[in-house]
């Protein structure tokens, strides 16, 4: 299977201006796209961003909520706007919000309907399923022309899956970070004596009725302290977000590492060397290669030894992955994908769900992880091969399907290496997939395993072949290095600290 040759994306970004915020042209492959380059700097601008918005009420207390709440708050605190948690009744996360400063005391507190009736900007972060099950009563709370604020799309595509709709006279705006919300939060508090640094995040309007919807979503995204701001549409977010949970950032990471351990034992290696060789290694140099120099640069600091190694296992990788990632974006688009996670809900309202890091490599984590401080590990070739043929899929499978660059390299690629492996990298990766976000975790869950069968079944037995040089070229030339090259500009020059 050859990578499918790249055409101008198919998104079509209508121009947009602010009235507030100063936006710049990034040159990407086949087209300009407008962006947004945050900073602290901008936070005077805020007021005139949020006209018309007195109160924020942010619905729920989970990662995301938890991070946007308080980054809003204080990036807006020197103004008259203010930010409010809503919570349902009875909500285990009611104690660890009063602990951050949001007590119903100081009207910053209270019940979920009751805080959106109020707001008039709401952002909806409670879970996905929860959303899909309540929606209706939220909308129902609103004040006339009050905003309604997503940081995920799936809303929309459960909407369109049962003929519903937002609510008409109401905005409809997204601002999505390229990022967990522990991230979110850590950089933005990194950032505020490093470079400004944060977490980038995708814009969307779907719904302006009033004219004041681009500057609330900038807005938004400026407070959050996103370094770079793109436009993308609802269902172009949510596709592409959902999808990559379940390939390179979580679900097809998680296949990878499982399934090298296991080669790497079978050859012989003992389980601290089979872990150095698989986890780490992808965690490690190989995400760290790729967020300073990009993708090509795996392969080139390579010796002549390396880059044969690197070339069998990329090449035997790229078609089976293609062909998930392929599957993974039908069964999204289509709406399956969105169902088994109400479904899987609906199960799990009786029991919790089990989890997945009870196989042997991750016992010996720990004590790899104590190594550090005396070993420096140089990239694995074959390791590399196959992480960068499936990420690289999972860029091919979005530019066919006509997603924005910066869309493409910021959920197939900056994600991944600036935001999620270094937290797979403090911990493991069975640990993040076990403690991020519901939907994340049910999708990792499902598809992990298939692409783990993948690469045990057809990828490394294909890799005894010759590499195919077509393929190779086409890598090497592909328009994603200029792409992420273009977005690599704009980062802050500090990387994510982990506690």
């Amino acid at each position: 299977m050859t990578q499918t040759a790249h055409s101008q994306s198919t998104f079509s970004e209508t121009a947009y201006t602010s009235r507030v915020f100063p936006l710049e042209t990034m040159t990407v492959p086949g087209c300009d796209e407008t962006i947004l380059r945050g900073g602290r700097h901008l936070f005077p601008l805020l007021p005139d961003a949020f006209v018309g918005v007195r109160r924020i009420g942010v619905l729920g207390w989970g990662p995301q909520g938890r991070a946007q709440a308080r980054n809003l708050r204080d990036s807006l605190a020197d103004t008259d706007i203010t930010v409010a948690v809503g919570l349902r009744p009875g909500s285990a996360s009611a104690a660890d919000a009063r602990a951050h400063g949001f007590t119903e005391e100081n009207g910053t507190l209270g019940d979920w309907l009751a805080v959106a009736a109020d707001s008039d900007l709401v952002i909806l972060l409670i879970a996905d399923a929860a959303l899909a099950a309540h929606h209706q009563e939220i909308f129902a709370a609103l004040k006339p022309g009050a905003v309604i604020g997503l940081s995920h799309g799936f809303l929309l595509g459960h909407l369109r899956a049962h003929g519903g709709d937002f609510p008409p006279g109401h905005g409809v705006i997204a601002v999505c970070p390229k990022g967990m919300g522990d991230s979110v939060r850590r950089l933005y508090e990194q950032g505020a004596q490093i470079n400004g640094a944060g977490i980038n995040s995708s814009f969307a309007v779907h719904a302006d009725p009033d004219g004041r919807a681009t500057d609330l979503a900038l807005g938004w995204s400026v407070a959050l302290g996103s370094p770079y701001t793109f436009r993308t549409t609802l269902e172009s977010e949510y596709r592409s977000d959902i999808v990559g949970e379940r390939a390179i950032l979580l679900g097809a990471v998680h296949g990878i590492v499982e399934s090298l351990y296991t080669r790497y034992r079978l050859a012989g290696d003992d389980p601290v060397t089979a872990y150095e060789k698989s986890c780490e290694n992808v965690t490690g140099p190989i995400a760290h290669t790729i967020s300073r120099v990009g993708l090509r640069a795996v392969r080139e600091g390579l010796d002549a030894a390396g880059r044969e190694v690197f070339d069998r296992a990329y090449c035997a990788t790229y078609g089976p992955t293609r062909e998930l990632v392929a599957e993974i974006y039908d069964e999204v688009a289509d709406g399956t994908e969105l169902r088994s996670v109400i479904l899987a809900e609906r199960r799990l309202g009786t029991r919790p769900m089990s989890e997945i890091g009870g196989s042997p490599m991750w016992a010996v984590g720990a004590e790899v992880r104590a190594r550090r401080v005396s070993r420096e590990l140089q990239v694995e070739p074959f390791t590399a091969g196959v992480f960068v043929a499936t990420m690289t899929a999972q860029v091919d499978e979005f530019a066919e399907r006509g997603h924005p660059w910066s869309e493409i390299v910021n959920e197939s690629i900056i994600e991944a290496v600036d935001s999620l492996l270094p937290y797979m990298h403090a911990r493991d990766v069975a640990y993040m997939v076990d403690n991020c976000s519901r939907t994340a975790r049910l999708g990792a869950r499902r598809w992990g395993p298939r692409f783990q069968s993948a690469y045990e079944q057809i990828a490394y037995p294909a890799s005894e072949l010759p590499a195919d040089e077509e393929l190779l070229r086409e890598f090497d030339t592909h328009p994603v290095h200029e792409a992420l090259s273009c977005a690599a500009k704009l980062r802050p020059s500090v990387d994510i600290s982990v506690a």
